[in-house]
């Protein structure tokens, strides 16, 4: 591997670790699903810097979203997995 992408596949595999988590935890959600800093806080990841408490697990559920796989509750703020049409 050439070094200068290192740092980009480190990253890209961070990702996908914190992605897993955070699908872990909606797939064991009650069936309301869990707000941003439920989810935030089950994972350790909804500090941050003053005043942007949340940014990360939120990033992670947005990124989540576009990619089809988890869905917000607009009136609730709950989010939940998407309904994939497969079993378990």
């Amino acid at each position: 591997m050439n070094t200068t992408n290192y740092p980009y596949f480190l990253a890209q595999s961070g990702m996908t670790q914190l992605k897993a988590a955070v699908h872990m935890v909606l797939k064991e959600a009650p069936s309301e699903g869990y707000k941003n800093s439920e989810i935030g806080r089950l994972l350790g990841i909804y500090t941050g810097h003053v005043e942007h408490e949340g940014h990360i697990s939120r990033t992670l559920l947005a990124i989540m979203e576009s990619e089809g796989v988890a869905e917000q509750d607009k009136a609730t703020k709950h989010w939940k997995l998407r309904p994939t049409g497969f079993s378990d």
